[in-house]
């Protein structure tokens, strides 16, 4: 095939430019994101039990919900939290890959199931089903310079002006407001209300009566008076726009014509429907909401068409209204990629400078600068036919890439040169004789590269998901790169390079040829020495197999390293049952203690809502760090000191800063996940009291640092209860009680109004003086059915006569996981731990502090990472098992396959020790790292044994041809191999957003190499000695000849 091309380079070329041509076109197709699909679907079930406590919903709703869910298709785990307002949601999580939709339809069945033995309350509220996602893409807040727009103002403007158009844009799941649009709050006083003997009944009667929207009809329409020649509408009454219509309202007419209305017993206004979230935004008030996108949906493409549709809005704001994006993932999403990009750029322009200094030819040179590009431009044709994205772990594949696809290249051209030196031949008749002898190690390198990453490509779940990315990736790139080192590349170097005596080297390199041929010829001696002490040199390469299994248990395990995303989350709670006033206080105290720190540039913080639950005496903070480039500390260093500034300054809250997560969909932050079991039927006390012991001893822990429950604490509650027999006797009802409670305490939706073009609710509730304490009950009275006043209107009866109550701590909400109670606990690994070793103190915790009958299960990150944990031992058996196999179809031997492996540790080695040194961890990358290492290690063995056995062919002793072969491939070994490390260096010392990734997967990679590389190139004739005087007769039926040379 290459003397075809080597007579054919204009065939050569239109081949490489049709390559070109399709990469470019594939980018084009190709989606932009940070990480693939990893994060497993889900679905999750909300359902509503009015008026039911937590353990009532809990055991009438969730478990008869939970019962049902066995037998799903491709389940997981599943997790619900029931909460004291009668609200259950249950999310259902699946293995990745999944489709969603399948998914939702089979819980909708598994649903459907349960619903017989569901309580009538809960069917009548109706049951939802749907595809889940909880992670926040981006928030988008409106802010006002002008004076007259305050922050209910803002927020009515985002409900109805902004939430619609947002929702309609491909790929948006939910929006959540951190607000409330406008509504008509009537506020009721209870005196005034019992002195005209009126009730809240009495009042929405009123209000739904006369507040009303009139179709009349039409005058004259068909059918009609014959010659009737004109028709008209006819508009009746409307629904109510302004506070002074409601308060005309009219509540009692008397005989005497006077009337009762409602600004006699209330008084009305415009407010929030919902005063319960509030937003600041650098300690000033703004009106924001949060955007989840659907589950596979493209963040970077929603985040700019947000965009885009928010510059549409803008027009229609008022004067002084402006939006901006004060939180925003897909900052570090486009920055990290640039990043990489950048990495691309500086990995090719190493490489490039490997191959001058090595090759000192700038023809030569020239040549696989050409032949790299495209052959990385034909992986983006693969990656487009397999329906992958440009993300961080295709474009890590790129990286890498390049360093292994250069190698065919350089391999090729290095062999031809060299034939042209010594043997003085044409670049045409070198090129012919060239390929005769590399083809085979290209096919052999190209095949070992391919195998290596089979097992990859082939494993399940989110691991499998991030190994499939990037091993596909550098073989579609081998597939190429082997294509054009066999087409491309020797038409190239015969139609271009030039005989040796036509170039002179310059004074650095002939310095640079001294020194390398001293440390060749050097080198090509300690082989032979090597070689002659055999035994020897196996005694230690035993030493390395045992101090690479050694340390690579020692090394601590993860999934994928956290990143610093210029974003933190701090999570603010209050005492039980503190109010809103007081968490705005704290907020304002924790902006002082923030806008101190250089470090942080904006902080947006909303009362009312947090990751853990719903409640005015909780918030939570995202502050936004300053750009990577401009400050010294990362996320990770910054997290320690501001968690002890704000424990030290704030005394009235406890605060969390914790960061993100590194994957979006993989949890709420950054850290363990882990569920704390009830799996005997302790009861939720015992559980409780369990709860406190493993806090305790992760305090105790120096592994661990921030462990919290993942949920509110107790907070008060006051319970009263109906004397049915005492209310029976004055003429009430139980309902007629509860109403006129509900009715005061609870905002309660009347009715309708027209405002502003659009139609707003009517809320109707107590006045605040009326509601603030248990002294409250005194003031709600309701009429009697029995019991009469003197002009014979009913009396008026105070619910406290009827009602007892008493306080209470409720927990707010109570979780289960997988159908057993339990608790939600997080937390993270303290400075210089990794998550793998935090996870096992916890799981140490439980086992050994608790009684029986507790137990533990992981969820979110935490649990791929157990996935990945347990399935790594049999991908890198898989992956040496394919590689053997590989090369003894290649070689028709047994023994030359295991001659090549014996590497493996040694390149193991380099890894571990090169990862430990740095302080990171057995992660996902580690292990693609170590995968790409092992396959490259192999290559440099291959590139020794293949002349090696091609010279005992030739009639040449074992010594002999091993000899040979090292003296001959040492140049093209190192020079592969050093493009390869430098080519990786950019990975090894970048900074910035997603710097944490590289890091993991550049530095293993370059111990890997240097230790494959600096300790094979003397090993790698023993190992072939070695093998085939023991085995290679035995397997092979080889006749070893051992004639000293």
């Amino acid at each position: 095939m290459s003397n075809f091309f080597i007579d054919r380079p204009i065939f050569a070329w239109v081949i490489a430019i049709l390559i070109t041509l399709g990469g470019v076109l594939a980018i084009n197709n190709l989606g932009v994101q940070s990480y693939p699909n990893i994060a497993p679907p889900q679905v999750s079930i909300v359902a509503r039990y009015p008026g039911a406590s937590s353990s009532t919903a809990e055991g009438s709703v969730t478990e008869v919900i939970e019962q049902q869910l066995t037998g799903i298709d491709n389940l997981l785990y599943f997790n619900s939290s029931t909460s004291s307002n009668g609200r259950v949601e249950i999310t259902l999580t699946f293995k990745p890959g999944t489709n969603p939709d399948i998914a939702a339809v089979q819980t909708q069945n598994q649903v459907t199931r349960a619903e017989p033995r569901l309580p009538p309350e809960v069917l009548a509220q109706g049951i939802v089903v749907a595809k889940a996602n909880p992670d926040t893409l981006m928030a988008v807040a409106l802010r006002s310079d002008n004076p007259a727009i305050d922050r209910d103002r803002l927020n009515d403007i985002v409900a109805s002006q902004v939430l619609n158009p947002i929702s309609r844009i491909e790929g948006v799941g939910t929006t959540r407001q951190f607000g409330a649009e406008y509504a008509m709050r009537i506020w009721l006083n209870p005196e005034k209300m019992h002195g005209y003997g009126l009730s809240a009944t009495d009042v929405i009667n009123a209000l739904q009566a006369q507040n009303i929207q009139v179709a009349a009809g039409t005058l004259g329409a068909d059918p009609a008076v014959k010659g009737w020649g004109f028709t008209a509408n006819v508009a009746g009454e409307s629904l109510f726009s302004t506070p002074e219509q409601f308060l005309g309202i009219i509540l009692r007419a008397n005989p005497n014509g006077t009337a009762v209305t409602l600004g006699d017993v209330a008084t009305a206004d415009f407010g929030p429907q919902n005063y319960g979230f509030d937003t600041i935004y650098d300690g000033k008030p703004v009106g924001a909401f949060a955007i989840q996108t659907l589950p596979g949906a493209n963040g970077l493409a929603v985040a700019k068409a947000v965009r885009a549709e928010m510059a549409k809005l803008q027009v229609g704001f008022p004067q002084g209204v402006t939006w901006f994006v004060p939180y925003d993932t897909t900052t570090f999403i486009t920055i990290s990629i640039e990043d990489v990009l950048t990495t691309l750029i500086e990995a090719l322009v190493l490489v490039f400078l490997v191959m001058l200094v090595f090759l000192q030819n700038f023809r030569a040179t020239i040549i696989p600068a050409i032949v790299i590009p495209v052959a990385l431009l034909g992986a983006f044709i693969g990656m487009d036919a397999l329906g992958f994205t440009i993300n961080q772990l295709s474009l890590f594949g790129m990286v890498m890439a390049i360093g292994i696809v250069v190698d065919d290249a350089i391999v090729v051209i290095e062999n031809i040169e060299r034939i042209m030196t010594e043997q003085g031949l044409s670049p045409k008749e070198a090129a012919r004789k060239g390929m005769k002898e590399i083809s085979g190690a290209v096919v052999a390198i190209t095949a070992v590269l391919l195998a290596v990453f089979v097992p990859s490509a082939l494993q399940t779940g989110s691991t499998g998901i991030i190994y499939r990315q990037f091993a596909l990736t550098i073989a579609v790139s081998m597939f190429f790169s082997a294509f054009l080192a066999l087409t491309f590349t020797p038409a190239l170097c015969a139609k271009y390079l030039k005989p040796a005596h036509e170039r002179k080297k310059n004074i650095l390199f002939r310095k640079f040829n001294d020194a390398f041929d001293w440390t060749h010829h050097t080198y090509v001696g300690h082989v032979g020495h090597a070689v002659r002490h055999a035994p020897r040199w196996m005694m230690v390469f035993l030493v390395v197999v045992v101090a690479a299994g050694f340390f690579y248990v020692k090394l601590p395990g993860s999934f994928l390293p956290q990143e610093d995303q210029g974003y933190l989350l701090a999570m603010v709670q209050l005492p039980p049952g503190a109010t809103k006033q007081r968490s705005e206080a704290v907020m304002s105290e924790i902006w002082g203690v923030l806008q101190k720190d250089p470090e942080i540039e904006h902080t947006v913080q909303i009362i009312g809502f947090s990751p853990v639950g719903s409640g005015e005496n909780n918030g939570m903070a995202f502050i936004q760090l300053t750009d990577w480039s401009k400050r010294k500390l990362t996320a990770e260093q910054i997290i320690p000191r501001l968690n002890a500034q704000l424990h030290k300054d704030i005394r009235d809250a406890s605060i969390v800063v914790v960061n993100l997560p590194t994957v979006h969909g993989l949890g709420q932050f950054g850290g363990f996940d882990m569920y704390l079991e009830d799996t005997a039927g302790l009861g939720r006390a015992a559980l409780d009291r369990a709860l406190q012991s493993v806090q305790a001893k992760a305090k105790e822990s120096k592994v661990l640092v921030n462990v919290r429950p993942n949920q509110l604490p107790p907070s008060p509650q006051l319970d009263f209860s109906i004397d049915r027999v005492q209310a029976a006797s004055m003429g009430l009802s139980a309902t007629d009680v509860a109403n006129a409670a509900s009715l005061m305490l609870a905002p309660t939706q009347v009715g309708q109004m027209f405002a502003e073009g659009r139609v707003k609710f009517v809320m109707l509730q107590a006045a605040a003086p009326y509601r603030m304490s248990r002294a409250a009950f005194n003031d709600f009275y309701t009429p009697s059915s029995t019991r009469k006043n003197p002009d014979g209107t009913p009396a008026m009866i105070p619910i406290s006569s009827v009602i007892k109550s008493h306080w209470a701590l409720v927990s707010p909400s109570l979780t289960r996981f997988n159908g057993n109670p339990a608790i939600e606990v997080v937390g993270d690994a303290a400075p210089g731990f990794a998550s793998g070793q935090a996870m096992g103190a916890m799981q140490d915790i439980v086992s050994r502090d608790l009684p029986h009958g507790f137990g533990v299960d992981w969820a979110g990150e935490s649990f791929q990472e157990i996935a990945s944990s347990s399935g790594a031992p049999m991908l890198m058996a898989l992956s040496i098992l394919v590689v053997f196999l590989a090369l003894a179809a290649l070689y028709e031997s047994w023994s030359v396959p295991v001659a090549v492996l014996l590497i493996v540790p040694l390149a193991l080695l380099g890894t571990v020790l090169f990862t430990m040194g740095r302080g990171l961890a057995n992660d996902v990358f580690f292990k693609i790292g170590l995968v790409t290492v092992i396959g490259l290690a192999a290559k440099n063995a291959i590139l020794i044994i293949e002349y090696a056995v091609a010279a005992q062919e030739e009639g040449k002793t074992l010594r002999e041809a091993v000899l040979t072969a090292a003296r001959l491939r040492f140049r093209p070994i190192l020079m592969t191999s050093f493009a390869f490390i430098l080519g990786v260096f950019p990975l090894f010392i970048s900074t910035g957003a997603g710097a944490n990734a590289r890091h993991a997967i550049g530095t293993g990679v370059i111990g890997g190499m240097l230790f494959a590389t600096i300790f094979g190139l003397l090993l790698i004739p023993v190992f072939y000695v070695i093998v085939r005087r023991i085995v290679g007769d035995k397997l092979d039926g080889v006749k070893v000849t051992e004639k000293e040379p």
